[in-house]
């Protein structure tokens, strides 16, 4: 069983990749299941009041026409802030998705990637405002499925990847929530085209979440293109018998689908 369940079509903005030539590659390549999880990040973007309508309808037609080929769910990656919690509320109850994903890819509007959020702080400060801001939206906002490539600042630190120790409290903290909450965290494949030596999230927030009783595990390559599709699914899916799992997920309407590893 492969399952990918973090793909990026031509409906998010940094994707040219139509939806139906993904679902032809994801074919070709043997996989079983894939999960479409468009980006939405209010505060930062604005969207079309037919996004969602748009993406839904190109989503059932092809549906429709692989669904003898591929099994295909209707996701989306929400890039949640404290301030914009009540517009993903409303967008929720306004969509029938299988899967959502929790990512934060920016704080107070300043995003990562262009260094405007950690500019003027120490690498202490910005990583651990990072986790401080994820567990706040999960204290408030409960309507998703897995929490994205958990330690994604590391794609984004000049100073290099911040130790583990320092942000194991917060990480605990933030990992019995999502346990309490029937959630559960992705293991992002995407890892080495950052440069990264070890996963995201690393092995040890994997073990720290296993330790802590953690079971729901899901792969995603994080497609924006054609090489990406699928990307290192299978090997990662051997790592983490290594750590010890024995199980992941798929989704329907928002529950968790367990498969043998």
């Amino acid at each position: 069983m492969l399952a990918d369940y973090h793909i990026h079509s031509s409906f998010s903005d940094d994707s040219t990749y139509p939806m139906e030539d993904i679902i032809k590659k994801a074919i070709t390549i043997g996989l079983d299941e894939i999960c479409f999880t468009e980006h939405v990040d209010h505060g930062v973007k604005s969207y079309d009041s037919d996004f969602y309508k748009d993406y839904h309808d190109e989503f059932l037609r092809c549906k429709g026409k692989y669904q003898n080929q591929i099994k295909i769910k209707f996701g989306i990656e929400y890039g949640i802030q404290t301030h914009t919690i009540e517009q993903y509320q409303q967008d929720f109850y306004r969509n029938d998705f299988d899967f959502v994903i929790l990512s934060c890819h920016q704080i107070n509007n300043m995003e990562f990637w262009t260094q405007d959020f950690q500019k003027g702080k120490t690498q202490k400060e910005y990583n651990l405002a990072y986790y401080e801001e994820i567990y706040q939206v999960m204290k408030k906002y409960k309507n998703y499925s897995v929490l994205g490539h958990l330690d994604a600042i590391k794609r984004d630190d000049l100073e290099g990847v911040y130790p583990y120790k320092e942000t194991k409290d917060i990480l605990e903290k933030i990992l019995k929530l999502a346990i309490k909450d029937g959630k559960g965290i992705e293991i992002n494949t995407s890892n080495e085209r950052y440069g990264l030596s070890d996963f995201t999230p690393c092995k040890d927030i994997l073990l720290l979440y296993k330790q802590l009783g953690g079971e729901i595990i899901t792969f995603g390559s994080d497609t924006h293109k054609e090489e990406h599709v699928g990307y290192h699914i299978k090997e990662m899916r051997k790592e983490l018998k290594r750590l010890g799992f024995t199980k992941f997920c798929t989704y329907e309407r928002m529950e968790p689908h367990f498969h043998e590893l």
